[in-house]
């Protein structure tokens, strides 16, 4: 597997106002739209294609187009968060959601919804949560998609702690992690110091 920290300009200067804790809700969202969009980018460099005739206005020519179907499976409910901005870029992406809930006080998760289109076997599931803490959600979620048939993941978060980031490889060492920033450590509650706060919350307004 591979670890990807993208220290972009643009993503650092916008990660930067989601990290402010006097940031709006509707700014929060924007800026978190807009980093999608560029990850999307880096995850999908190497994505499979294929050779496709056309004519140009001067002549004709063989292009490349995507062989490969793309799901995205975002963590909710702040995984939903991420999608907007990686299906502006691939409007051709399918959508699967898995649930994933923390016990507050233990921090193990659980599944509790899930529900992915066809063709997770030959797709590349891209797993979404702007937030890698413990690894503990992550992990599961890996593990509940690998066992309805996906073979090729990666987990795409917008900031991450070096504990999750150590859980995912020990657990998952076949999925690629993309990362905007890798943070200092976690706190004795489980969130990622400086972090950002609860994704959730600030991205729904349900910390307001």
């Amino acid at each position: 597997m591979s670890v990807t920290i993208l220290d972009h300009a643009l993503i650092q200067h916008k990660l930067t106002i989601m990290r402010d804790k006097n940031t709006s809700t509707y700014i929060f969202k924007q800026n978190l739209d807009e980093i999608a969009k560029l990850m999307a980018f880096e995850v999908t460099r190497n994505v499979s294609l294929k050779d496709k005739a056309i004519e140009t206005p001067v002549c004709p020519m063989v292009g490349k187009e995507m062989d490969q179907q793309i799901i995205l499976a975002p963590i909710l409910r702040a995984g939903i968060g991420l999608v907007d901005g990686f299906r502006d870029i691939i409007p051709t992406a399918k959508v699967g959601h898995i649930g994933m809930e923390r016990d507050e006080e233990t921090l193990i998760p659980r599944e509790y919804y899930a529900k992915f289109p066809k063709g997770l076997e030959d797709a590349l599931v891209i797993v979404l949560d702007p937030m890698l803490a413990t690894g503990g959600s992550a992990n599961m979620a890996i593990e509940n998609i690998k066992q309805r048939g996906a073979r090729k993941i990666k987990l795409v978060c917008l900031v991450g702690a070096p504990e999750g980031v150590k859980a995912i490889q020990e657990v998952h060492p076949d999925v690629d992690i993309t990362l905007a920033a890798l943070d200092e450590k976690l706190n004795e509650h489980g969130y990622i110091v400086p972090g950002l706060g609860d994704a959730g919350d600030r991205l729904f307004g349900t910390n307001e």
